[in-house]
């Protein structure tokens, strides 16, 4: 291989590479993710209800988070 193709190899490897170094959330958007919108639950009520039902089924205890059922066989 010649010199100026391995140049231009590596040149694209490290931009390549670089491309994902900005990753994540800066100070000034901040604000934005902090919005009542931005929330994995929307709605708290209709969290809770769900909640509710997730934990009363069979009697189990945990709900959604736990494996298994009220009849023990897990």
């Amino acid at each position: 291989m010649n010199k100026t193709f391995k140049l231009s190899i590596i040149t694209i490897s490290v931009l390549v590479a670089s491309g994902c170094s900005s990753l994540g959330v800066e100070p000034w958007e901040r604000d934005l993710l902090a919005k009542k919108q931005m929330a994995l639950t929307s709605s708290p009520l209709d969290a809770a209800l769900d909640d509710h039902i997730y934990f009363s089924k069979e009697a189990s205890s945990g709900g959604r988070s736990f494996a298994g059922g009220g009849c023990g066989c897990n």
